[in-house]
């Protein structure tokens, strides 16, 4: 293996010691011997699955937390969640790490941006001792400021903000149609609706007149009552029968006990444990404004109290740029706008009175002039000063990092996962720990090209602190940035595992088997786009959602569109959101929404909605595709093979066989998830969990089956030689040559191949895969559908985890899409794959309220040479090395 020797420059990074890494196999790694310097950052590239996260995450943060966990008490470790043990031989010179992976935020919309910086309790301090209180008021506590607490919270709303109802008109969209036509949309479907049906018949309700002819008297009690009586049933009788049945007092099929709409709707939301369900019945609940705390989710007490003239839900509802402005006065000793004067308080309540307005609700806010405590005694400055100057640094940090558009009280389901990865570096930033190997996960994903030169400056501090930052990235600038680079691959998977080369990154240069190499030195030209002309437009009018107001935006038809601007500035407001929910409600369908998956447990997320509506030519769009980076199942059980739908096709196959036909099995029975054909030891899983008390579970592979996941009976039928866990625990490509004359089986696999993922196992669980693998699976099963053009896919930064060669070959794909007359929508921070598309539209110019306008839209040359436009001389500069 080629390695570069440190040049002068580095002499200090050498003299730092090295991190040694002997014998690494952990899941494609192929006995891994490399040497990383300490205090000094290092990338860790190569192609997507070539296992450079294998060996950062899996190997040298999993063995550094292991390290550190065996001088945790054992009962301790229980309470946190472990990596788990690396297959490494050693490793010597680890200091103690910190992990930054990508992940999605927790799925608590309590969770938000202040309470992931730790900045909300600094604030909750600030207005317990420095705030300005009402002359009659005590002091209140930093709990009392917390909206989670019982304590702050709002009592009517218990902290949340808003207050949830369930409406007739949201459980019942049709009124024209009659109970047993299923007006009650609310109501649960198959045999329990039909039970609750039949006992309205008993109770004497007439379920066949349509449902606005019925009295309200009788609406009202079958859609709100709390009562549940308990009645005979007769399944399958007639109203008439029924009444005859009861009037004989015959035997009934059973008793039913009635459940209105609405507590059925209140009653599963809370208590069932499908996520389905819960999605479903969050449908006809409403969520609204708080008529008492307004949004703001605290007491009255609490928002009675201000600091530079603003009660804590306006503090919190502010984006950090405009809590910069409104603090940087105080923290260098300005009190002048700290009891009530000032000129952002004063915007900051004009502004609130006017929302408040708008949605006419009651203008009660509480205002800077209320009487306050006399001038603030020498305590309190210094108080507010101090704490005013420790929120600044923290809003400073994460101002660096392009995240100045958030709010505190934004929820952290709302957030993208590289937004929450670098509000986690911004708190790093603020720890000044020191000697600590912190290991990145693709920082720059989610970033505009605009951004970066932020991130590269907050990871040059991580290292000037002391730190060695190790980070997994595909991100080409920061490669050149770098001072050392562990090139991973050649390929992926099986053919991956390697380390190329460990060096300075120009060393990396003369390695022929590097894929990255080719793109580090612009060895591969950017593929040019093809300048097709649209077929139509759709035309959005007056769009208002989120930063959106009353925009207007034209999206060409027949070609392909990026959609481009810095983070925050608005565009998946527009392309993610906008868009698919105007065209959904044009094709007449239900738009859909993560309402429960992404909100709190005690009640759905509030859905806005988007104002405006869409025009020009709709009829020329016939589906529309959405292809997200969200998983394709979140269990073990759903896999590559089973999302696809070419598994069916397998078992198919194996169920023809003569030998399955004489021992008469079906396809069926080469189902994992169906009790006849899988191992009953593991029930189709493969591995058991073994329980180590104070240490973490262990997966084992099954000892009666041995990780096949079938019984041996299943096992024994055999296909051109191999059984049906064989063909599990194949890769793409080499069932792509296995089945190469089963067309349908063929097919998506070769589908697979071209998108990158040949190195992907059949089998492989669905939690393994990462967020950009699971977005090409999905595009490969809708490539594999017959293309009869007229669909519009929209897809959100389909190139975030991919390395420029993956990158390459998905447009190629997405090409592919559009030449067979379908529309191709995608917002994108890469200027190499925004370089290839037909048009281009940049939002922005800022982010948050800075953005939200349509800045420049036409050809990617037209769009490089707008001035106004953040993209444009990153656009312009890939348009240059294109040629």
């Amino acid at each position: 293996m080629p390695n570069a020797t440190f040049g002068e420059a580095s002499c200090s990074v050498a003299a730092s010691g090295l991190v040694e890494v002997r014998g690494a196999r952990e899941n494609n790694l192929r006995d891994v011997d490399v040497s990383i310097p300490r205090n000094a950052l290092v990338v860790f590239s190569g192609v997507s699955g070539s296992g450079k996260s294998s060996l950062a995450f899996g190997t040298i943060y999993a063995e550094a937390q292991r390290r550190y966990f065996e001088s945790v008490a054992p009962y301790a470790r229980r309470l946190i969640d472990q990596a788990g043990v690396p297959d490494v031989d050693s490793i010597d010179g680890l200091p103690p790490a910190v992990a930054l992976q990508q992940q999605r935020g927790a799925s608590n919309a309590r969770s938000s941006v202040g309470s992931v910086t730790t900045l909300s309790s600094l604030i909750r301090m600030m207005y317990s001792r420095a705030g300005a209180y009402p002359a009659d008021q005590p002091m209140l506590y930093a709990e009392d400021f917390s909206p989670n607490t019982p304590q702050g919270a709002c009592a009517t709303c218990h902290g949340l903000g808003h207050v949830y109802e369930v409406t007739e008109a949201l459980m019942v969209p049709d009124p024209k149609l009659s109970i047993r036509e299923r007006a009650i949309a609310s109501w649960p479907p198959a045999w329990h609706g039909q039970n609750l049906r039949d006992i309205l018949v008993t109770l004497g309700y007439d379920i066949d007149r349509p449902w606005k002819d019925l009295p309200k008297k009788d609406r009202d009690w079958i859609l709100f009552t709390e009562e549940s009586p308990t009645v005979p049933v007769y399944a399958g009788f007639t109203p008439a029968e029924t009444r005859a049945a009861l009037k004989r007092k015959t035997e009934p099929s059973y008793m039913g006990t009635f459940t209105g709409a609405r507590r059925y709707v209140l009653h599963t939301f809370a208590n069932t444990q499908s996520a389905l369900m819960r999605r479903r019945v969050s449908r006809y609940m409403e969520g609204k404004l708080c008529p008492t705390c307004h949004g703001k989710r605290l007491k009255a007490e609490s928002l009675s109290v201000t600091f530079a003239g603003v009660d804590i839900g306006q503090f919190m509802q502010m984006p950090l740029d405009q809590l910069a402005s409104l603090l940087e006065p105080i923290s260098q000793g300005d009190f002048s706008a700290h009891a009530g004067g000032g000129k952002a308080n004063k915007e900051a309540t004009r502004r609130d009175r006017a929302d408040r307005a708008a949605s006419g609700r009651a203008v009660h806010a509480v205002s800077p002039d209320v009487r306050r405590t006399s001038a603030l005694s020498e305590e309190k400055r210094l108080a507010a000063q101090r704490l005013a100057s420790g929120v600044m640094s923290r809003i400073s940090q994460l101002r660096g990092l392009g995240l100045g558009y958030l709010t505190l009280d934004r929820a952290t389901p709302t957030l993208s996962a590289g937004e929450l990865q670098r509000l986690r570096l911004a708190t790093q930033l603020s720890s000044l720990l020191f000697g600590v190997v912190y290991v990145l996960d693709e920082p720059s994903a989610g970033l505009h090209p605009s951004d970066s030169q932020a991130l590269y400056d907050a990871l040059d501090r991580l290292r000037d602190g002391g730190n060695s930052v190790f980070v997994v990235e595909h991100d080409l600038e920061l490669m050149r940035r770098a001072q050392w680079l562990v090139d991973v691959g050649p390929e992926a998977g099986e053919r991956g595992g390697k380390v190329l080369y460990s060096g300075e990154p120009d060393g990396l240069r003369d390695i022929d088997e590097s894929r990255t190499a080719l793109y580090l030195f612009d060895k591969v030209p950017p593929p040019s786009g093809q300048e097709r002309q649209a077929s139509g437009w759709l035309e959005l009018q007056g769009i208002q959602r989120h930063n959106l107001k009353r925009i207007d935006a034209k999206i060409p038809l027949g070609i392909l569109t990026a959609v481009t601007g810095i983070s925050g500035s608005g565009k998946s407001s527009l392309v993610a959101q906008a868009l698919p929910e105007l065209m959904m409600l044009q094709l007449g369908h239900e738009p859909e929404d993560d309402a429960v998956e992404t909100g709190a447990a005690d009640g759905p997320t509030v859905i806005e909605t988007t104002g405006g509506h869409l025009g020009g030519d709709v009829d020329a769009i016939q589906r529309l595709v959405q292809v997200d980076q969200k998983p394709i199942g979140r269990t073990p059980r759903s896999n590559l093979a089973t999302y696809t739908g070419l598994f069916d096709h397998v078992r198919k196959l194996f169920a023809a066989t003569p030998d399955a036909r004489r021992r008469r099995y079906d396809a069926g029975r080469f189902s994992f998830n169906v009790a006849k054909g899988r191992c009953e030891t593991c029930e189709g899983e493969g591995f058991v969990s073994v329980e180590l008390l104070f240490m973490p579970s262990v997966y084992a592979p099954c000892p009666t089956c041995h990780g096949a996941r079938y019984n041996e009976a299943t096992l024994k039928v055999l296909w051109n030689g191999k059984n049906i866990a064989d063909v599990l625990r194949m890769t793409v490509e080499d069932a792509r040559e296995f089945f190469g004359d089963e067309d349908a089986i063929a097919r998506p696999l070769q589908l697979l191949k071209e998108i990158g993922l040949g190195y992907l196992r059949l089998g492989q669980p669905a939690t393994e895969l990462s967020g950009g693998e699971a977005q090409r699976i999905k595009l490969a099963t809708e490539l594999q559908r017959s293309q009869r053009g007229r669909t519009l896919y929209v897809l959100d930064e389909p190139t975030t985890g991919l390395h420029a060669s993956d990158a390459d070959r998905l447009l190629v794909q997405l090409q592919r899409l559009v030449d067979a007359g379908n529309t191709v929508v995608m917002i994108e921070h890469d200027m190499r794959a925004v370089a290839q598309a037909d048009w281009v539209i940049d939002v922005g110019p800022g982010a948050g309220d800075a953005g939200g306008q349509i800045v420049a839209a036409g050809t990617p040359k037209q769009v490089a040479r707008v001035k106004r436009s953040r993209t444009a001389p990153f656009l312009a500069e890939e348009l240059a090395r294109a040629g």
